[in-house]
């Protein structure tokens, strides 16, 4: 099997309401998977040259005929081929933030004239992926990703505001909006209070749902759960997929189709671990639920995995969706009907301290408020929280209406995402935490 990857990014980068750099950057990765009986030697290089195929391609066969035995060998995916395997590659350019650069010039401007600084970045990257097999496989996919992060601070620097987006092309951003949101979340902080560490009633945007949930699915590998080793294992052995993780008719899913965060239909794997096999490079994906109607419907499996635990062979999908209830309300209106609470905007430095319960910790940023009789009346203090998304997911008591977000933490590595604010009756502020 062969698989290159024919990558370009554009980026654009400010600080101080000043664009500072802009650029672009090409890149090239060959990897090479020989497989000798049931050995499999995997070789991957970057910008490899034609004259040096046959060294790449050597070295591979070398590799796989000292390996031992995989114990996930199966038969290649058959032979299917994409309608636009030859065509050539178009990178990505200067040219997608066309309409975008104007918009955020203006947002310059206006944040100047009102006493506010941006800084932050807009990255756009396409990567074309092909796969080719002996078995006769040709496949091709084209994957945009573009993700803008927004930061603004006051003039003194006393009070500052993230937001970010993901797009495939930046047509979509609004830069305006988010802006407005920005001073918004800068004149709430005004006001400072300070609170005690605790539980307390909590609103999530839909950023902080997804760095949560997206770490969730991260750990929901089938061949780890059928060892003990995780939080979805079950007492005594075995997985827990049947088991009722929340009262709510939450779904939690991915789909490889979804309109704006369209990803890869078919398995992508350059190494073979314990949630992904090379064997199944090729393999179609479809829709997939993780969470069906609140219980746990699957775990991530690759075909050898599948046999083990006796489920169906679900790979993973690079993107993830979760929904709740028809009819969930906005953020804002989530807002307007609390009495006393906490509305975060996003979190930070999110680590695992626990597996079995799959607990994280991690920090807040960039604006904790206090909501008072349905209104935001000022900024509190961040804290350090200790969750478990898992035990979250069965406490909820509100999931709001979804939509296309940005988490703040993972955008590095996952972008596409649709998510709803939910309302946390206790969420676990545990510690005051002196970040500022």
């Amino acid at each position: 099997m062969v698989i290159a990857d024919e990558g370009s990014t554009a980026n654009l980068r400010f600080a101080g309401n000043t664009l500072t750099t802009n650029g672009v950057a090409r890149s090239s990765r060959l990897t090479v998977i020989s497989i000798v009986g049931q050995g499999v030697g995997v070789v991957s290089r970057s910008a490899v040259r034609p004259d040096q195929l046959a060294d790449v391609v050597a070295a591979a066969d070398r590799a796989a005929r000292e390996a031992q035995p995989s114990e996930d060998a199966r038969p290649l995916v058959p032979g299917t081929a994409s309608a636009d395997w030859d065509r050539a590659v178009e990178p990505t350019n200067i040219e997608v933030f066309r309409d975008f650069a104007p918009a955020l010039g203006e947002a310059f401007a206006a944040a100047e004239a009102s006493g506010r600084r941006l800084y932050g970045f807009a990255e756009h990257t396409l990567t074309s992926t092909f796969m080719g097999s002996s078995s006769g496989l040709r496949l091709r996919h084209d994957q945009p990703t573009g993700r803008l992060e927004l930061n603004a601070k006051s003039r003194d620097m006393a009070r500052s505001a993230w937001t970010g987006v993901a797009t495939r092309d930046f047509r979509d951003v609004d830069v305006a909006a988010l802006d407005t949101t920005l001073a918004q979340r800068l004149e709430w902080a005004k006001r400072r209070v300070s609170l005690d560490a605790g539980r307390y009633e909590t609103i999530l945007p839909p950023t902080a749902v997804s760095d949560l949930m997206i770490y969730l699915y991260w750990s929901a590998g089938a061949r780890d759960a059928a060892d003990g080793r995780t939080v979805f294992s079950r007492p005594g052995g075995g997985t827990r997929v049947g088991d009722r993780l929340s009262d709510l008719p939450l779904r939690l899913y991915s789909d490889p189709a979804h309109p704006g965060i369209e990803c890869a239909p078919f398995v992508v794997a350059h190494t073979s671990s314990r949630e992904e096999s090379v064997f199944d490079n090729g393999l179609t994906l479809g829709s997939t639920d993780w969470i069906s109607g609140g219980t746990l419907s699957g775990l991530v499996q690759t075909r050898h995995s599948a046999e083990l635990t006796e489920l169906a062979a679900t790979p993973r999908v690079d993107n993830l969706i979760m929904t709740g209830p028809e009819g969930g309300r906005s953020l804002d209106e989530m807002i307007a009907d609390t009495r006393r609470g906490l509305l975060l905007t996003c979190l930070w430095y999110i680590r695992e301290v626990d597996p079995q319960t799959l607990l994280l910790t991690g920090l807040t940023r960039d604006g904790v408020y206090l909501v008072e009789e349905g209104e935001v009346v000022g900024e509190v203090n961040n804290f350090r929280f200790n969750e478990s998304p898992v035990d979250l997911l069965g406490r909820l008591t509100e999931v709001g209406a979804s939509g296309q977000t940005l988490p703040r933490e993972w955008s590095d590595y996952f972008t596409r995402a649709v998510m709803p604010p939910v309302r946390v009756p206790d969420f676990n502020m545990s510690t005051v935490s002196q970040a500022n």
